[in-house]
């Protein structure tokens, strides 16, 4: 981990620059190391979805739990319709049931199904931070899967510490970097207490990681 400071657009390119290439679209990580807050105190632990201004160049495999909607077409999503019998399967498989949990990037699902949902899914779904997305009567689940496709959340539970990922390499700098300027803008905005942001890293998949003149 190298001690100088960039700026975010330095940082990026130096990344891009620097980084050995790989066999895959590596993403650009964020990490955004908190100071002065007792994770004692439940009120500090943030969990905030946020709707990044650009989506990543990744196809987004979404799940959505529903017996209203029979199929669904996305462009730049991968969308797959589950419907209450499905989900009830998966009481009898937990080994099925956790495999299924790691396979989507994001689960939506309606407001009938939800309890059933985290009884069933819950305790594979919770620790990755995968919850589903309720989908309001009436919302057009086109338009919720592509916010989807641009949210990331905020979690802050045992360590001081957040993660996200804010793009990968196929996108331009300077999405990349509104979408770092969104995510810190929103971490200062969740944080009970001003100047809290001790550091902000950003780094490659596979790559180092270099810390960023934002605070």
């Amino acid at each position: 981990m190298e001690t100088k400071t960039y700026t975010i657009l330095d940082a990026i390119k130096h990344l891009r620059e620097n980084s050995p290439k790989r066999s895959f679209v590596q993403s650009f990580d964020v990490a955004v190391n908190i100071s002065n807050i007792d994770l004692k105190k439940p009120e500090n632990k943030i969990s905030k979805e946020i709707i990044l201004p650009h989506a990543r160049s990744k196809k987004m495999r979404v799940c959505i739990i529903s017996d209203n909607i029979k199929n669904l077409s996305v462009d730049g999503a991968e969308v797959t319709v589950l419907g209450k019998s499905a989900v009830t399967d998966f009481e009898s498989n937990k080994n099925a049931a956790k495999k299924f949990s790691a396979t989507y990037d994001f689960f939506i699902a309606e407001a009938a199904l939800m309890p059933l949902v985290g009884k069933v899914l819950g305790r594979h779904l919770g620790p990755r931070g995968k919850m589903p997305k309720l989908l309001p009567p009436g919302r057009n689940p086109e338009n919720f899967v592509k916010e989807a496709e641009s949210s990331v959340r905020l979690r802050i539970k045992d360590s001081p510490v957040i993660h996200c990922v804010v793009g990968d390499e196929k996108m331009s700098d300077e999405q990349i970097n509104e979408n770092i300027e969104k995510v810190v803008d929103e971490v200062k905005k969740a944080l009970p207490g001003k100047s809290q942001i001790k550091n902000v890293y950003l780094k490659l998949t596979m790559g180092m990681a270099l810390k960023l003149g934002v605070r």
